[in-house]
């Protein structure tokens, strides 16, 4: 049951709720993409509700620099990630045991990165000194910082086969690269799908006699919170919503998209999507135009599509011209009119605020990781009361 956007857990007894084991998780959450929604995934794992706060745009921009969304928007991104039970609004930057205490919290779970104050001090250090501190794996591959470096180059060949002597290649080489070091988070890495962490996101399960199995199309590319409206939109339709969201290559994305879309290839965007707590299932390069096959296959009731505009297909055909002829297509306006285009006007708008920021993250990630490594140095030379654990 959802409210709100969120989980709704009316069916446990008092005792049950007793034992809950509640994880608590915070951060920007800025330009959510499919690396927040697996730490959320492996924190809720590691317990019964998930609590996730969510930092003021003020203290982004004091601690990290200018965030691409407004809070508001990022409080709604969360709150649609399935594995998210509850979201504090304004939650401090710096994780305290009082916090942790008052949202009844057993432990706090962050990736195996490190968050940084202004002043370059880790901001998880108090509840890892007392023992509430839970690490997981951080997602290869992605990062806030690397997006919006996509963005800010704009290549036309990130997505081709002539990567080797194109300008992504020299961005996944040196973007955000300082003069004395790489940083091993912020870096860029090559995202590596697999068969398992698509299990690991899918819902597993399978549409219901009395569900309404609706579809819907597009690139869904940066999933923001325009697709998060259109998606609980359309969820809002049916009593039961089986909604499966059909994937275009990142080709097709190209051909009708132009300029270097998409910005996420299709493995980034289909976590991105799978994550989404309205979503029930990924057709994986869909076809552009919505055949009868399509429709046959997945047994479709409705097909939606939103207010942007429908490009053509290769033939020229309209792309939805079969489920218009079946009478059960209908255009949805969410009241969200922010499209991928306006994120990068965003992006461009500000590119001298983004890219201080990168630079700025990436020189306190390598002076956190040289003093890391003294404290390591020092252990080894026997001096106490050093520790290289962190």
């Amino acid at each position: 049951m959802i409210k709100n956007g969120v989980t709704s857990h009316d069916g446990w007894s008092p005792e049950k709720r007793k034992r809950m084991v509640r994880v608590w998780c915070d951060g920007c959450y800025d330009m959510v993409h499919y690396g927040h929604s697996n730490q959320l995934r492996q924190a809720r794992a590691m317990g019964d509700y998930l609590i996730v706060g969510v930092h003021t745009d003020e203290e982004v921009a004091k601690h990290k620099g200018p965030p691409v969304f407004t809070q508001e928007e990022r409080y709604k991104m969360v709150r649609a990630i399935k594995w998210v039970d509850e979201v504090i609004e304004g939650a401090p930057y710096v994780t305290t045991l009082e916090t942790l205490d008052k949202y009844n919290s057993d432990f706090c779970v962050h990736g195996d990165d490190i968050t940084l104050t202004a002043d370059g001090k880790d901001t998880y250090e108090e509840v890892k000194k007392m023992g509430r501190y839970r690490e997981c794996k951080r997602t290869q591959g992605v990062s806030t910082t690397d997006l919006v470096g996509r963005m800010l180059l704009m290549t036309k060949a990130h997505h081709s086969n002539i990567e080797k002597n194109s300008d992504y290649q020299e961005h996944t080489d040196n973007f955000g690269k300082g003069p004395k070091g790489h940083s091993p988070w912020t870096g860029v890495s090559q995202f590596l799908q697999t068969s398992q962490k698509i299990i690991q996101f899918a819902s597993g399960k399978e549409p219901q006699p009395n569900d309404t199995i609706i579809y819907v199309a597009g690139a869904f590319d940066l999933f923001h919170i325009g697709h998060v409206d259109f998606l609980e939109s359309v969820y809002k339709l049916a009593e039961r919503p089986y909604i499966i969201v059909g994937l275009h290559f990142d080709q097709e994305v190209n051909r009708y998209k132009g300029k270097n879309y998409p910005i996420m290839n299709v493995h980034e965007r289909t976590l991105s999507v799978l994550a989404c707590r309205y979503v029930s299932e990924v057709v994986i390069g869909a076809p552009y135009s919505v055949t009868a096959d399509l429709l046959d296959h997945f047994k479709v009731d409705l097909v939606c599509h939103g207010k942007t505009e429908v490009m053509a297909d290769k033939d020229a055909s309209d792309p939805y011209a079969e489920p218009k002829r079946r009478n059960i297509f209908k255009s949805i306006h969410s009241g969200n009119d922010l499209t991928t285009d306006h994120i990068v006007q965003r992006i461009i708008k500000n590119r001298l605020q983004f890219e201080a920021r990168n630079q700025k993250k990436e020189a306190k990630e390598l002076a956190a990781i040289e003093a890391i490594k003294k404290r390591c140095d020092d252990q080894t030379r026997g001096i106490p009361d050093q520790k290289c654990s962190e």
